[in-house]
């Protein structure tokens, strides 16, 4: 963790969390900013926090507090725009830098929006559908003040789906008078959700997947993909990569991790996950008796698609992969970062990998906004373009100024944050 910032009183100097690591991504991309860099110290402050207490009533009469955040890291090219996630170890450094990291994201991907986040400690597995029904209505009341579809759009996220999405809108439709169906993407689609959203994280890190692939010289047919996390990003991908013929031999989740090096039933194990909740006891693989033996698992692409800070200096060493496609938020430590780099590892970074919930969440925001909605194919063809050309940018910036894709889609998103800035000035 980097020791010349200014720490905010609200977080621990010795363990500022996943907020230090974003703060150090910034220090690293700082010297490539030209021009722009005295405006860096922007992107290490976030515009707005709100901490919210969210009591509910339980099923037995009692009454629960939760801890509840909403930060809108940046919003100078647009509202605030990232997901919300109920998680048990939701903390106000992790949503500050994952706030962050929608702002690099939205940048570099260039969709009109700022970078937000927000979160409820709580574990969602032990409460009523009743209570998280409760939980979430409360929680869209307590920070209705700072969301607005032309202010911050929340989304899903860990924990979250549809459903959740559709109690936030009616509950600030009803606090606003009338019907907001933009003021939340990932929305079912009878509520003015957008074909393919559920989709479309998992199918854009299929697609810079295999843009990676093509320009390191690996077909895609038939090459050993392992995937941590196995729900909304995870699954979706295992099903493209089987599809165009890869083998997915390792699949990890929170209580198992199954393998077959001839490649695992993506699809039946899609239908066993549906049904049991989780990957272990599948009947058509072996499960390694240590969780930490998958991130030494032979494979070509490594997909993290779990939680942030999860490839660490402990494990990279043991990485066999030759890409790694980062599909959940933050998942590598700028240690680690170092490591693979010096072994030769290509890593598509987070802020463009799983960048394609956005760019759709985005796709749903402005068919709400227009009341006409496009196919399926459509949106699946505009979400593969963008992804292609926004992967293109920033493997050519990489290759012209000889840095990591991680710190290429760094330059591309801050500079890009930085002279929206530049050009709005500061007011009064």
């Amino acid at each position: 963790m980097p020791t010349s910032h200014q720490i905010p009183s609200y977080l621990t100097q010795h363990d500022i969390g996943p907020w230090g690591v974003y703060l150090e991504q910034i220090d690293r991309v700082t010297p490539y900013l030209g021009a722009l860099a005295p405006l860096v110290e922007t992107l290490k402050r976030p515009k707005l926090i709100l901490a919210v207490d969210v009591p509910i009533r339980r099923d037995d009469g009692s009454i629960a507090h939760f801890e509840g955040y909403r930060v809108q890291h940046n919003t100078a090219r647009g509202p605030g725009k990232g997901g919300v996630r109920f998680h048990q170890s939701v903390t106000l450094s992790e949503v500050m830098a994952l706030a962050a990291w929608m702002t690099v994201k939205n940048a570099a991907v260039n969709v009109p929006y700022g970078g937000a986040k927000g979160g409820i400690r709580v574990d969602p597995k032990t409460l009523s559908r009743g209570e998280l029904e409760r939980m979430t209505r409360r929680y869209t009341s307590e920070i209705g003040i700072i969301i607005g579809p032309t202010k911050d759009i929340p989304a899903p996220d860990v924990n979250t789906n549809e459903q959740v999405m559709a109690w936030m809108m009616d509950t600030y439709s009803m606090n606003a008078g009338n019907t907001v169906s933009g003021v939340v993407t990932g929305k079912p689609v009878s509520l003015g959700g957008s074909l393919g959203r559920q989709a479309a994280t998992g199918r854009g890190l299929f697609v810079v997947a295999c843009e990676a692939a093509a320009r390191s010289g690996l077909a895609i047919g038939g090459a050993r993909i392992a995937i941590q996390g196995f729900g909304n990003v995870g699954g979706v991908a295992a099903r493209l990569f089987a599809e165009a013929g890869a083998k997915v031999v390792a699949v990890q989740d929170h209580l198992a991790t199954v393998v077959r090096d001839s490649g695992l039933d993506t699809a039946a194990l899609l239908v066993h996950a549906a049904a049991s909740g989780t990957v272990a006891g599948f009947a058509g693989a072996d499960t390694l008796p240590e969780q930490d033996a998958f991130w030494a698992v032979d494979c070509d692409i490594l997909v993290p698609a779990a939680l942030e800070q999860q490839i660490t200096a402990a494990n990279a060493h043991v990485i066999r992969a030759s890409i790694i496609v980062e599909g959940a938020n933050g998942p590598t430590t700028p240690a680690a970062d170092d490591i693979l780099q010096d072994k030769g590892v290509l890593i598509v970074p987070d802020v463009i990998a799983n960048a394609g919930g956005v760019t759709v969440s985005y796709f749903e925001w402005v068919q709400d906004f227009s009341s006409f909605f496009w196919t399926e194919d459509e949106i699946n063809q505009r979400l593969t373009r963008i992804m292609r050309e926004a992967f293109a940018a920033v493997w050519q910036l990489a290759e012209e100024r000889k840095v990591s894709l991680r710190t290429a889609a760094f330059i591309v998103g801050c500079s890009r944050v930085l002279q929206a800035h530049e050009m709005r000035g500061l007011y009064p």
